[in-house]
């Protein structure tokens, strides 16, 4: 029900959130992200942050826009650690960025953690040449988002989650 609400009150997404783990996602939310100056740029536990920061540089987007939060361990704390600084800004609406072979579970947990906190997202997915994840690693994410829900804690010891 409330991301129902948030995509009614913010149609258009307010911000990017990348999920770290490669740099070929940062690449392509930079290509993106360029179109839309007035989105904030939210970077989940990148690999390398001077890669990252460049990769935006590299399309004329400066360091000032670039959010870089190093909190998350994993998929699930990608989304737990960085709820706070969105709901302080009233983000309602994300493009969600990811590689296509982890866009399934990305989407299941963003469902739940940022569903939860009236937060709507719209995929954009960065190809790859990786096998689908497995059913499995969805349900074990799922089931660690809605104890995030319920309890605040995603079954990591992650400052924040």
């Amino acid at each position: 029900m409330r991301l129902a609400i948030a995509v009614h009150q913010t149609p258009q997404p307010q911000a990017f959130l990348i999920l770290g783990g490669d740099i070929a996602r940062e690449k392509s939310a930079a290509e993106v992200a360029r179109f839309y100056p007035s989105l904030e740029i939210w970077v989940s536990s990148p690999e390398d942050p001077r890669k990252t920061f460049q990769a935006f540089r590299d399309v004329g987007i400066p360091d000032s826009r670039v959010n870089i939060d190093y909190r998350a361990t994993d998929t699930v704390t990608n989304f737990t650690t960085v709820i706070p600084r969105l709901k302080q800004r009233k983000i309602q609406h994300l493009y969600l960025v990811t590689s296509d072979f982890h866009m399934r579970r990305s989407t299941a947990i963003a469902f739940v953690v940022l569903g939860s906190q009236g937060i709507a997202f719209t995929p954009l997915s960065v190809p790859s040449n990786r096998p689908q994840e497995s059913t499995d690693r969805v349900i074990r994410d799922v089931v660690r988002s809605l104890l995030w829900v319920f309890t605040g804690w995603t079954g990591v010891n992650t400052q924040g989650s």
